[in-house]
C-alpha cells in the first residue's frame, strides 16, 4: 500500500464545489494552515466551517473509498475473533479497526485513510495483504472500539496502577505492617496511660509541640525560597513569542465532569480563547453514563470538531482519577492537561507549558500552573479560600520546586508529558487526592515536577457545607497518599532522599495531623484560660512549656503572616485584614479533617461531589 500525499487545497476545493464552505472560509483556512500547519480538512472542521460528518464523507470521496456512518453499521461488519487479538489502545492510536480477514484481503475501518500512520499499522499486522479501506468518522471509530473493548478499558482505568505497581495503589487502605504498627502504638499508649499517665501525656505533648515548631519552620523556609518567584519567571513572554507555531505539538485537554450542566459553557468559551492552534487541540469531555444533562448542555454550546465526548461506563470507584485514566487511553497529544468544568485558564498557558518542557530537560514529567479564584470577593469563605490558594500556589509550590522537593499537584492545570504519565501508571482511581499522590509518585520514579508562571481561575466554594465536603475529600486523599508512600520507609528514603522524605512527612502527613490535633490543643488552652487550672503543670515541664508558648505566640503569628504575604504577588490588598481571621478558617479545616478520618475507615474511596455554578459572580472571559 503506497501513501498518497494530497495537495493541501484539494479537499478544500471539493468542499467548496459541494457548497459546504465558502470561498472566504477556504481562504481563511489556507492562511491558518500556512501559519500553524496541519491538515486543511481538519482545520476547516475545527474552525467550525464544516461538519464532522461532511468532512469524513468528503474525505472518502476524495480517495474514492466507501464511507460508513454509525457505530452499529461498523459493528455488524466486525469479526470479533479477529479484533480480540489487538490492543485497543493501539487501535485508537492508529485510528483503525480491523473488521475482516479473508484470504489475502483485509477490511479496515479508518478515520485516517491513505496515511503513513495507516501504512505503519498494515505493515506491522498485515504485511503483504490487500487492504480495503472504509472511511468512518473519528467519533464513530472510537465509539466502536469502546463498545468492543468496554471491559478492557474499564479494567485498565480502575486497576492499571495496581497491575503495574501494586504497592502504590490506595485500593488497600492499610497495609498489614501499618495495622500492626498502629495497634502497637495504641497498645503502648493505653499501657502508658495506665501505669505512667503523667509521663505518657508529657511525651505526647512534647511530640505535638515539637511537630508544630518544625512544621511552621519548614513552611517558613519554603515560603522564603518561593518568594523569589515574584521577581523571576520560569517562562518569559519573549520565549512564548519566539515559539514556531508550525512546530507546536498536539495538546490533549481532559475535562472530567459530573452533573455540572450549569458551568460547562464557561470552559467551552474560555478554551475557545486559548492561544493555541485549534486544529492542534484535542479536547475530551469525560462524562459518566448517568449524566445526560451535562452532555446535553455541552451539545447546546456546539463546540468545534476538536472536542470529543467520551462516556465512561459505570464502575466502582466512581472518581475523577478513574475518568482521567479512561480519557488517557484516547489522548492524541504529546502533552496533556486537565481542566475542571468551571476553569478559566490564561490564554497562553499551553504555550508556556510547551516552552517549559523544552527548556527544562527530559527528566521533567509535569508542570503545575497556579490556581486562583474569580469570585474572591463573594463572601468570607471565598476570601479565605483565595488567601489560602494564593499562598499555596504563589509561594509554597515555587519554594518546593526551587528546593527540588516533591510537589503535591493541584487538581487541574497540571501539564503532563503523556509518554511519562503512561509509564508511571497515570492516576490512582482509589485516591481522592490523586494529584498529590501523582506528584509524589513521579518524584519517587526519578521525574521532576515544576511550576509555570500561569494561572487558571476557578470558582471558589462559597457555601460552608459544600466547602467541608470538598475539603474532607482532599484531606482524606492526603491521608491515603501518606499511608501508601509510608508503607515502606526504606523504599521511600531510597526513592526521594532524606530531604524529600522529611518534606513528604511534614507536608503530606503533617497537614492532616495538624488539623486533627488543633482542636485538642485549643481545648486545653481555653480550659486553662478560663479556669487557670494548675492541673496541666505536670504535663508541661519548663522545656515543653516554652516550646508551647512559642507555638502559641510565634507559631500562630507565622500562620497568619504566611497568609498575609499571599496578597502581595497578585496585589489582593483588600484581603489583608482577612488574614488575621485565619484561625476561624482553621476551625473549618479541623471539622473537615475529622469527617475525612471517619470516611477513611468507613468509605475510603467515596468521592464527595463538589457543587459548582453556585457563585453569584459572573466569570470573566465569557461571552455574554
Amino acid at each position: 500500500m503506497v501513501s498518497k500525499h494530497l495537495d493541501c487545497a484539494t479537499i478544500g476545493c471539493i468542499l467548496l464545489e459541494k457548497g459546504l464552505i465558502t470561498q472566504e472560509q477556504l481562504e481563511e483556512a489556507l492562511r491558518y494552515q500556512e501559519r500553524y500547519g496541519g491538515r486543511l480538512g481538519w482545520i476547516l472542521s475545527t474552525l467550525g466551517y464544516v461538519r464532522r460528518l461532511d468532512l469524513f464523507r468528503t474525505l472518502a470521496e476524495l480517495f474514492n473509498l466507501p464511507f460508513v456512518e454509525g457505530v452499529l453499521s461498523i459493528l455488524e461488519k466486525v469479526d470479533l475473533e479477529l479484533v480480540k487479538n489487538f490492543d485497543p489502545e493501539e487501535l485508537v492510536s492508529y485510528e483503525v479497526l480491523p473488521a475482516r480477514l479473508e484470504g489475502d484481503r483485509v477490511l479496515l475501518f479508518t478515520s485516517y485513510p491513505n496515511s503513513d500512520k495507516l501504512n505503519t499499522f498494515v505493515n506491522k499486522h498485515f504485511p503483504g495483504k490487500v487492504v480495503e479501506e472504509v472511511v468512518v468518522t473519528d467519533l464513530d471509530l472510537v465509539k466502536a472500539v469502546q463498545e468492543l473493548f468496554k471491559g478492557s478499558f474499564v479494567d485498565r482505568a480502575v486497576n492499571g496502577l495496581f497491575y503495574l505497581t501494586p504497592e502504590y495503589s490506595a485500593s488497600v487502605v492499610f497495609s498489614k505492617g501499618q495495622v500492626f504498627f498502629m495497634g502497637g502504638v495504641l497498645t503502648f499508649l493505653l499501657v502508658g496511660l495506665y501505669y505512667e499517665p503523667v509521663l505518657t501525656l508529657t511525651l505526647l505533648m512534647t511530640f505535638v509541640q515539637v511537630f508544630y515548631t518544625v512544621s511552621v519552620g519548614f513552611k517558613l523556609l519554603i515560603s522564603v525560597v518561593g518568594s523569589k518567584s515574584e521577581m523571576e519567571q520560569f517562562v518569559t513572554e519573549e520565549e512564548v513569542r519566539a515559539l514556531e507555531e508550525k512546530d507546536l505539538p498536539v495538546y490533549t485537554i481532559l475535562v472530567p465532569v459530573y452533573k455540572e450542566p450549569e458551568v460547562i459553557g464557561i470552559l467551552i468559551e474560555s478554551l475557545k480563547k486559548v492561544d493555541y492552534p485549534q486544529n492542534k487541540l484535542d479536547i475530551i469531555l469525560l462524562l459518566e453514563e448517568d449524566d445526560a444533562e451535562t452532555l446535553e448542555a455541552a451539545k447546546r454550546h456546539a463546540p468545534p470538531t476538536n472536542w470529543r465526548f467520551l462516556t465512561i461506563p459505570h464502575s466502582i470507584p466512581k472518581t475523577k482519577p478513574k475518568a482521567c485514566n479512561y480519557g488517557l487511553f484516547f489522548a492524541r497529544g504529546k502533552y496533556l492537561t486537565i481542566y475542571d468544568a468551571e476553569d478559566i485558564p490564561e490564554p497562553d498557558q499551553l504555550k508556556k507549558a510547551v516552552v517549559a518542557f523544552r527548556k527544562a530537560g527530559d527528566n521533567y514529567m509535569c508542570f503545575q500552573a497556579a490556581l486562583n479564584y474569580f469570585n474572591k470577593d463573594e463572601n468570607f469563605l471565598t476570601k479565605m479560600f483565595t488567601l489560602e490558594y494564593s499562598y499555596w500556589f504563589d509561594y509554597l509550590l515555587p519554594g518546593l520546586f526551587r528546593l527540588r522537593l516533591p510537589i503535591p499537584l493541584g487538581g487541574t492545570s497540571n501539564h503532563f508529558d503523556v509518554e511519562k504519565l503512561r509509564e508511571i501508571g497515570a492516576w490512582d482511581p482509589f485516591n481522592t487526592t490523586e494529584d498529590a499522590d501523582l506528584g509524589v509518585r513521579a518524584f519517587g520514579k526519578g521525574y521532576r515536577v515544576g511550576v509555570i508562571n500561569s494561572t487558571t481561575y476557578e470558582e471558589a466554594n462559597a457555601r460552608v457545607k459544600n466547602w467541608i465536603r470538598q475539603r474532607s475529600r482532599w484531606i482524606k486523599g492526603y491521608m491515603q497518599t501518606f499511608l501508601v508512600h509510608a508503607r515502606n520507609p526504606v523504599k521511600l528514603y531510597r526513592s526521594v532522599g532524606l530531604r524529600g522524605m522529611l518534606a513528604f512527612y511534614l507536608l503530606i502527613g503533617g497537614t492532616p495531623f495538624a488539623f486533627l490535633a488543633n482542636p485538642i490543643m485549643w481545648l486545653i488552652f481555653f480550659v486553662w484560660l478560663f479556669t487557670r487550672t494548675q492541673a496541666y503543670e505536670q504535663f508541661f515541664p519548663p522545656a515543653v512549656l516554652y516550646i508551647s508558648l512559642g507555638n502559641l505566640l510565634l507559631g500562630n503569628f507565622m500562620g497568619v503572616y504566611l497568609n498575609l504575604i499571599a496578597v502581595f504577588k497578585r496585589k489582593y490588598y483588600e484581603l489583608l485584614p482577612y488574614a488575621f481571621l485565619n484561625p476561624f478558617y482553621w476551625v473549618l479545616h479541623s471539622i473537615a479533617s475529622y469527617k475525612a478520618l471517619h470516611e477513611l475507615f468507613t468509605k475510603p474511596f467515596y468521592w464527595q461531589k463538589t457543587q459548582h455554578g453556585i457563585t453569584k459572580h459572573k466569570p470573566p472571559l465569557v461571552k455574554t
